[in-house]
């Protein structure tokens, strides 16, 4: 019998939603953000003269994992059976653009996913050009990831 003096502490406003009585339909989500980076970064990237290797393939395999473990980095996510994903790039004299397209057969969107893609894309590339990024005193001025934002969200 439990001791009626101890009190048991339960967190009030934090729960994973209930989807089991949701109908299962294809869902899409499309999200996007930038990395600015020195101009001359940016044209290492596309030569490939980046030491730690093709930072585009790096940064589509992260996005592309990051998408598929995004219910193990958002507390409340719930595990989602993602049928697809692509990444592409769009490059500018002083930013690069990732843009992730999620595809799933389930119960929930899959804008989460999208997100969490294009996050771990931008970070990829970040951590892949610090060394040519970085000023004399190991800064980066001109560095910084902006503008993720989910472009389009679908369910049929």
């Amino acid at each position: 019998m439990a001791d009626k003096n101890l009190t048991h502490l339960s967190p009030k406003g934090v729960r994973m939603v209930e989807v089991g009585n949701k109908p299962v339909s294809r869902r899409t989500a499309l999200a996007r953000g930038r990395i600015y980076l020195k101009e001359r970064t940016v044209n290492m990237v596309e030569n490939e003269e980046i030491k730690k290797g093709n930072v585009f393939t790096t940064a589509q395999i992260a996005a592309i994992s990051a998408v598929k473990s995004t219910h193990h980095l958002i507390p409340l996510c719930h595990s989602l059976r993602i049928t697809g994903v692509e990444v592409d790039f769009q490059v500018e004299k002083d930013y690069i653009e990732i843009t992730v397209n999620v595809n799933s057969t389930g119960k929930t969107g899959v804008e989460m996913e999208a997100l969490t893609g294009v996050s771990v894309g931008l970070l990829t590339v970040w951590d892949m050009v610090k060394s040519v990024e970085k000023d004399k005193n190991g800064q980066y001025p001109l560095t910084r990831i902006s503008g993720i934002e989910v472009i389009k969200k679908e369910k049929e």
